[in-house]
């Protein structure tokens, strides 16, 4: 494959290329903390992946490989070392394209597309609607694990897309920095208490990432009227710099991804997110409506 993909594919668009050699296809799925299905704490999506999944597909672990082994957070970001090594032992680099889905809707496939944009590898989409939409589609699913064809990965970060507690702490005040909380209202209005302290970062707009796909199919709505929304949030102003923050980091991304299919490709994740910054206590938040 030669192209730049879309940031977004078809299940008709995947499988009318599955098999080609240039064709990486990559499970990025983790879980969440569940007691209904006897989880206390995040898992990798490994073992789900196996039993099920699509024909020739990879599994990226990014609780694992993919993620800061010294970090207080699951998925943090790790540096570019670990990342490039990991990645290239999948076959992802040079001459490859990436492929990314989840088993479900909790944007594990949209972390991988921008944890890999951030390194510096362009040619990666999302699979729209993920697994659901896979067999949804009437295509096949399998439990053969292929063998990986490793790549050498390049490419160099790309720090804007990335924020720190300490450069959104410094970021409060800035009239040209929207900070865009993706969480559900109640949880940024501070109604629930998911992350230790309730409230969202002072200043913070909010649009719940809940707000991007249809409810019915799992995929995201037209783009058009996304583009419209976004808009009217003034997350397309190209004099302010758009930075996405949710609980850790993962569904902040799906606002990000949505956003760049909208012409907004430079829009920066809080990587620690709520998790990170609820643990400060000398770091504000605040509850309530955003003030209008």
């Amino acid at each position: 494959m030669t192209q730049t993909p879309p940031t977004v594919v078809t299940p008709q668009w995947l499988h009318d290329r599955l098999g080609e050699p240039d064709l990486v296809v990559v499970d990025a799925t983790n879980h969440l903390p569940s007691p209904a299905d006897g989880r206390s704490g995040p898992e990798s999506g490994l073992e789900t992946y196996r039993p099920e999944h699509i024909p020739g597909a990879l599994f990226a672990d990014l609780l694992g490989d993919f993620a800061d082994p010294d970090s207080d957070e699951p998925w943090t970001a790790p540096d570019h070392e670990r990342f490039a090594a990991a990645a290239g032992a999948l076959g992802i680099g040079e001459g490859a394209t990436v492929v990314v889905y989840d088993q479900g809707g909790a944007y594990w496939a949209t972390r991988f597309w921008w944890h890999l944009r951030y390194e510096g590898f362009d040619d990666v989409t999302v699979l729209d609607g993920g697994l659901p939409a896979w067999k949804a589609a009437g295509y096949e699913v399998t439990d053969v694990v292929p063998e990986p064809t490793p790549r050498t990965f390049t490419g160099t970060r790309r720090p804007g897309l990335i924020r720190s507690t300490e450069e959104v702490a410094a970021a409060v005040d800035d009239e040209k920095t929207v900070l865009v909380n993706v969480l559900d209202e109640a949880n940024y209005r501070g109604d629930v208490d998911t992350y230790g302290r309730p409230g969202h970062i002072p200043g913070s707009i909010n649009f719940p990432v809940a707000r991007l796909r249809d409810p019915a199919t799992g995929t995201l709505r037209p783009i058009e009227e996304l583009r419209r929304e976004f808009r009217d949030a003034g997350l397309l102003d190209e004099d302010t710099t758009v930075v996405t923050y949710c609980g850790g980091g993962i569904a902040a991304t799906g606002v990000a991804q949505a956003l760049a299919l909208a012409g907004r490709e430079d829009v920066a994740v809080y990587d620690g997110s709520m998790t990170a910054w609820s643990r400060d206590p000398d770091l504000p938040l605040v509850t309530g409506d955003a003030p209008r």
